[in-house]
């Protein structure tokens, strides 16, 4: 069996989903650590600072991860065509 094209759009809808999930992880420990250090402070004001850049986090994060999957992806998928229609592409033995 040899991949010879990948749909370059369909794989760079899924690698972005995967992408924002990985993004709402991460947002969700930095927003644990900026809670955390907000609330550790001894100055007034610092913990509702530290809860804004975390809700901040948890928006920001899956939205920048899963664009940036997305269209790394797509970029990734068009240049794995190009490279197969020049050698052929990737050979698989399937059982």
């Amino acid at each position: 069996m040899v991949i010879k094209r990948i749909g370059p759009l369909s794989c760079a809808k899924i690698v972005g989903l995967l992408y924002v999930i990985v993004g709402l992880v991460v947002g969700a420990f930095f927003s644990l650590a900026a809670l955390a250090g907000g609330l550790a402070a001894n100055e007034s004001g610092s913990a509702g600072m530290g809860a804004i850049i975390g809700v901040g986090a948890i928006v920001a994060f899956p939205i920048l991860y899963g664009c940036l999957g997305f269209v790394g992806t797509l970029i990734g998928a068009w240049l794995y065509n190009l490279a197969a229609g020049a050698v052929g592409g990737i050979e698989m033995d399937l059982q």
